[in-house]
């Protein structure tokens, strides 16, 4: 007995492929609401409050082994973030990332000058704060928080230069 494949799966094609235009609104709503709910959220968590991370704590070195004017490079949190200590005054200690926050050349102290200074496109930043003083970077270079320790000198967590 042979039968049509019509007869078995009775589908009208054209039908099939119709699609009125109360499905089509309401797909639509669907996904405009989706996207606005999505947006919402993506807002509001870009302007909670994140001033600084605190991380795992690592020893940079002893107090007395950098001079004043002096600055060391160290790496922190991870291995491959660049970092710099600075001694700009007696007992005062800076720490900042040591990438340039325009295109992440290393950054240089300059005592003389009591600045951070990138190479690369003529930008400074001030050792106070990390803040902007010269060239394009967009922003202030993130500071690595610090503790002293019997001595020692650690680095605690990352404060965010923007924030």
């Amino acid at each position: 007995m042979e039968r049509k494949l019509n007869e078995d799966f009775p589908i009208d094609w054209d039908e099939d492929h119709y699609v009125s235009r109360r499905e089509f609104f309401k797909f639509m709503t669907l996904a405009s609401g989706g996207l606005a709910v999505g947006s919402i959220g993506l807002a509001a968590w870009s302007v909670m409050p994140r001033d600084h991370r605190k991380m795992d704590a690592k020893e940079i070195g002893e107090l007395a082994t950098l001079p004043v004017g002096g600055s060391m490079a160290f790496n922190y949190p991870r291995e491959h973030d660049l970092c710099i200590l600075v001694q700009p005054q007696p007992g005062v200690f800076k720490a900042y990332s040591r990438r340039c926050t325009h295109l992440s050349c290393p950054v240089e102290w300059e005592p003389e000058k009591n600045r951070l200074y990138c190479p690369c496109h003529n930008g400074a930043f001030s050792i106070s704060d990390g803040k902007v003083l010269q060239g394009p970077p967009p922003r202030p270079l993130p500071e690595i928080m610090l503790e002293v320790r019997d001595g020692r000198l650690f680095a605690v967590g990352v404060k965010r230069g923007d924030a």
